[in-house]
């Protein structure tokens, strides 16, 4: 399959550089900066990712492009524009300010094949500390934006540009393109889809597969649903699913899961195991202790259904293109650790089956539809693999989490109702571990509080909270408080991300 090959230089963007490639249907694989391929016979272009370093730092990553220049056309995009420019000879400079933020092209050369069909005066988006100065004997200067001289060049000679913007990033209105110029400068044929991708992986599962029995631990999550349905297209009855509830699910969603997954005739074995990790979780607060009891114990109690089942061979994950792309991680950060089925294919001595590891969120959610699965289903907003734990802070006790299941059926229900559901990225309700004076029925109350959280995003990468109208949180707040036992006040979460994570814990 023809790619695009990007580069990660470390930058919080090279996801987004991947999913605008697959909205122009090519496809595109992110590998870190020292990490080329050796088999090219299927590379069309590559793309050079931004980076949080200096090209002067000592700690920047470098690699020589040489080979690569001379081969295949090239993109460099911030950083990348800038270690070229280094590189030949040219000037890098640091900035008396950092640009960042909107700004306006200017001197455009509208004859260049990378801004065919870009105007004078189209906003960009820039966010580097440093400037490309002077640019390298056969470099030429193709735009330019305000007091930034160099914002864009290319190398004569060669299918080989630098942009020091982010035609990535939503806020470059001519960014998209900018990048499907590039794509026809590297010849792609722009095939890729949801439709295509079923096709080939169907075939790909049954010529892996075979006859095989697959074991999957299902989540209720649109990438785990997604990767059952797409198994069952292939192997059919050899498909068995496992549902865990570990008692931290939302209200009835055991029961109105399983219920979906027998309408799509998935076979699935649902395991009631709450007090199994209620006991685990006695006495515990901290939120990373919290979550490794958590994965241990679906880890076991996985392990032990998936051992009544005779025969199984391989183990399937409903794992997406960026959990690969940060298992990869250059720089090595950990914010914090995710809950999902990581340490079952050592423990249970399966071959791995990830069908969908090859796609961004938005692409599972079109591949679920071109499956014929149910709108609801794929419109879920994401909810975090150790459920409501990272919603309770402190201890988790059955009575605090049926007072977060209770206020958050409320909460996700209002939304429905108001037609306000598929207008945020994700939302839940968060019980506080404080308790504050209320008046209810005459009497004074000292009871808990809770947050209700609603954020608009488009990766999760970065995002802000929603703008809810006041009615309507009016009347959420006055229906957790009349309804839910133990609540007298409710606040509403107004931080972002950064500096804020969507989730609490």
């Amino acid at each position: 399959m023809e790619k695009i090959i990007i580069l990660d230089f470390g930058s919080q963007t090279t996801q987004l550089i991947g999913r605008r490639i697959r909205e122009l249907n090519e496809y595109c694989e992110i590998v870190p900066y020292n990490k080329f391929p050796e088999d090219t016979s299927d590379v069309k272009g590559v793309i050079l990712s931004g980076s949080p370093y200096s090209v002067y730092d000592p700690s920047a990553f470098k690699v020589d492009l040489s080979n690569i220049r001379k081969k295949f056309p090239v993109l460099g995009i911030c950083y990348g524009a800038q270690l070229m420019v280094h590189d030949g000879g040219g000037k890098v400079e640091s900035a008396s300010s950092r640009q960042y933020g909107r700004a306006m092209l200017s001197n455009v050369d509208s004859g260049d094949r990378l801004f065919r069909g870009i105007k004078e005066n189209s906003q960009i988006w820039m966010s580097h500390g440093d400037s490309i100065t002077t640019l390298p004997e056969n470099f030429k200067k193709i735009a330019s934006s305000g007091d930034l001289e160099m914002a864009a060049f290319r190398i004569e000679g060669e299918k080989t540009w630098g942009v020091q913007f982010h035609p990535e990033v939503y806020h470059s209105i001519d960014g998209i393109t900018l990048l499907e110029n590039f794509l026809d400068i590297c010849g792609t044929t722009k095939q890729w889809s949801p439709a295509s991708f079923i096709e080939s992986t169907v075939q790909e599962l049954k010529k892996k597969i075979g006859k095989d029995k697959v074991v999957l631990a299902l989540s209720g999550g649109v990438d785990s649903s997604v990767t059952a349905v797409l198994l069952h297209k292939a192997i059919g009855k050899n498909l068995t699913c496992v549902f865990v509830d570990h008692g931290l699910l939302r209200k009835n969603e055991f029961e109105n899961v399983l219920s979906d997954y027998e309408h799509l005739g998935l076979n699935v074995i649902g395991v009631n195991a709450k007090e199994h990790f209620y006991k685990a979780l006695e006495g515990i607060t901290d939120p990373e202790q919290k979550r490794k009891i958590i994965g241990k114990g679906f880890i076991d109690v996985f392990d032990n259904e998936a051992h009544k089942i005779k025969d199984v061979k391989w183990l399937a994950q409903g794992t997406i293109y960026p959990d690969v792309i940060e298992s990869l991680s250059i720089t090595g950060t950990v914010i914090k650790s995710h809950h999902n089925v990581g340490g079952l294919p050592e423990k249970m001595n399966l071959k791995l089956c990830e069908p969908l590891r090859l796609l961004f969120k938005d692409e599972v959610r079109r591949v679920g539809y071109e499956l014929g699965m149910m709108s609801h289903l794929l419109k879920r907003h994401p909810f975090p693999g150790p459920g409501l734990a990272v919603r309770i802070l402190g201890e988790i006790t059955a009575d605090k989490v049926r007072i977060v299941q209770e206020a958050d059926d409320i909460f996700i229900n209002g939304l429905r109702e108001w037609n306000l559901y598929d207008k945020v990225w994700q939302a839940g309700v968060v019980l506080l571990p404080v308790k504050s004076v209320g008046v209810m029925g005459d009497e004074r109350s000292y009871e808990n509080a809770v947050a209700l959280r609603a954020v608009t995003s488009t990766d999760a990468m970065t995002a802000d909270w929603a703008q809810l109208p006041y009615d309507f949180l009016a009347k959420m707040s006055n229906e957790i408080i009349n309804k839910v036992q133990g609540v007298n006040r409710v606040v509403y979460d107004i931080s972002s991300k950064p500096p804020a994570t969507i989730e609490w814990e």
